[in-house]
């Protein structure tokens, strides 16, 4: 009798986008990779054989791309539910067409271990098997591996432009029930050339100066983050563990300034949940061993990152209130994006020996009628969620400097707020605070 080799798995499982997706019947619960690695293919496929189904739930982290499946002509047979707000569902979300659950990234694969999100399908984004049959979950090891464990049905685009990744990755073919394969680019944010922009060089200047050689890294993305890893390609010796691999990490890396040598966990190792960014970001990570994906309830649990010395956690913020309150996921009321990370690594970041937990963001802003705001005020705008509490609180650095807000008084913090608000605002930010009895 002949022995089944994985490619006879592959092989009678492989089949095309339509019929991996028709797998998906009514009111069956659905989580997608996301980032960098949206499975566009499947979802198209999706898309086609939604007016036949009902009652079908859509769970998504963040998801990069056209979400046409959210259009209104699919309302009765889809709900979708965001665990993080991307631009693609933000309007839907505000206008109570899709559902957002508030959670802490670390936390986020708690939801499918204990069956508080069931799942029936998991559809991942895969890169190729290697000579013994194993595929790697690509470019989101963070969430997938966790979510995949959790769910009854395995459907996995394999695609040749998906680097193969290193670490907590691998996924045999013989736990996979559906496999279409494409070959299609990834997702990408590639980095902005962009002017000289004079708000985001004085915060990086201000952040740069307080990070030491021998740091570990997290940074988001954006460009904050990487003008701050621009000015930090002479250090020594720096260290990556971080929620997310952007291109200003790998540039660190290719300039020799994170050796990761004195890492106090991974060492030798740069260590995250994900990559999201260019194609050349994507092609640096293909069988690198030098880089590691972990899954995110080790990557982002706080006590994993209070073990780097010098843990260095740099977030952004939407508003910041007199007394420390940091506001990173709703404009008001308005849901805007989500904790993501930023609780985790900012306490991680604070129990770590020599750790700088860090909040960015521009002292101001204009409004659609060009009107200016500050981003420092007496009060958060009723209904802002609180991601970093005021208990939490270090360092903010806005384009003004950067002031540490730990271990110090509600009227100490008024005053060195005020110190990093925008001149324009000081005065009212003074009034509003005597008025509110904080000074």
């Amino acid at each position: 009798m002949k022995n089944i080799t994985w490619q006879d798995t592959y092989n009678s499982r492989r089949m095309d986008a339509y019929q991996a997706a028709s797998l998906i019947q009514d009111g069956m619960q659905v989580f997608i990779t996301g980032n960098s690695a949206v499975p566009t293919v499947l979802l198209d496929a999706f898309e086609e054989i939604l007016p036949d189904r009902k009652g079908i739930k859509l769970v998504q982290p963040f998801t990069a791309g056209n979400a046409s499946y959210l259009d209104e002509k699919f309302q009765n047979n889809l709900r979708v539910n965001s665990l993080f707000i991307s631009p693609n569902i933000r309007d839907a979300i505000n206008s109570a067409r899709a559902d957002f659950t508030p959670v802490f990234l670390s936390e986020l694969p708690q939801l499918f271990k204990k069956g508080i999100i069931s799942l029936d399908i998991c559809i991942l984004h895969l890169s190729p098997p290697n000579q013994e049959g194993f595929c790697t979950l690509g470019t989101d090891a963070g969430l997938m591996r966790t979510a995949a464990e959790n769910a009854h049905l395995r459907i996995a685009q394999i695609n040749p432009q998906m680097p193969a990744t290193c670490g907590d990755t691998l996924i045999h073919v013989s736990d996979l029930d559906a496999l279409v394969e494409i070959d299609r680019p990834l997702h990408e944010i590639p980095i902005s050339a962009g002017d000289h922009n004079f708000v985001i060089d004085q915060i990086a200047d201000h952040v740069s100066d307080l990070i030491p050689d021998g740091a570990t890294l997290q940074f988001g993305i954006g460009e904050i983050p990487n003008t701050i890893a621009q000015r930090l390609k002479h250090r020594k010796d720096l260290g990556i563990h971080s929620e997310l691999i952007s291109d200003g990490m790998m540039a660190l890396v290719e300039a020799g300034a994170v050796t990761n040598s004195l890492k106090s966990i991974h060492r030798g190792k740069t260590t995250a949940g994900f990559l999201f960014g260019s194609r050349q970001l994507y092609n640096w990570a293909h069988q690198n061993n030098s880089l590691e994906l972990q899954r995110t309830e080790y990557v982002n649990h706080p006590f994993t990152i209070a073990k780097n010395k010098k843990m260095t956690a740099v977030n952004a913020a939407i508003e910041v209130d007199l007394t420390g309150q940091v506001c990173a996921d709703s404009i008001g009321s308005s849901f805007y994006s989500g904790a993501g990370g930023q609780t985790d690594f900012i306490y991680g970041a604070s129990l770590s020996e020599g750790g700088l937990p860090i909040i960015v963001l521009p002292s101001s802003y204009q409004d659609k009628e060009g009107n200016p705001h500050s981003r420092i005020v007496a009060q958060l705008k009723p209904g802002a969620g609180v991601i970093t509490t005021r208990n939490h609180v270090h360092y903010v650095a806005t384009e003004y400097g950067i002031v540490d807000l730990y271990g110090r008084s509600i009227s100490q913090r008024v005053k060195l707020l005020i110190s990093i608000a925008h001149p324009s605002f000081r005065d009212d930010l003074r009034k509003s605070a005597r008025k509110l009895r904080f000074i």
